[in-house]
């Protein structure tokens, strides 16, 4: 797994690229709290991801729970194959904000 900080508008992007799992996503985490704890809401780019399991998803839910308390955003963007059934499966889908692309967000 790797992984991309970068900014879109008023927010951070996180871009995951390959898999990420129990061994990477205590790396997410750490990336994604320390957006949130700075003031920033979140974009999680998940168009190059083709793998997220259960400590991911974990990660994610943990991540947005912490962004609601903080009244910032999390948003995932370009969800598609494995990684988008994983979050349909859960139906977290339903809970996440979700948009196909970065074209999709407002500032």
């Amino acid at each position: 797994m790797v992984y991309q900080q970068t900014k879109h508008l008023h927010y951070q992007i996180l871009k995951l690229t390959g898999e990420v799992d129990l061994h990477n996503s205590p790396q997410v985490r750490k990336q994604l709290l320390a957006i949130l704890k700075n003031g920033s809401s979140v974009l999680v780019d998940f168009s190059s991801l083709s793998y997220i399991d259960s400590s991911g998803i974990a990660t994610l839910v943990e991540a947005f729970n912490l962004a609601k308390n903080s009244k910032l955003l999390l948003t995932i963007v370009g969800a598609v194959g494995a990684p988008l059934q994983v979050l349909e499966l859960t139906n977290l889908n339903k809970v996440f904000h979700m948009v196909d692309s970065l074209d999709d967000i407002k500032g």
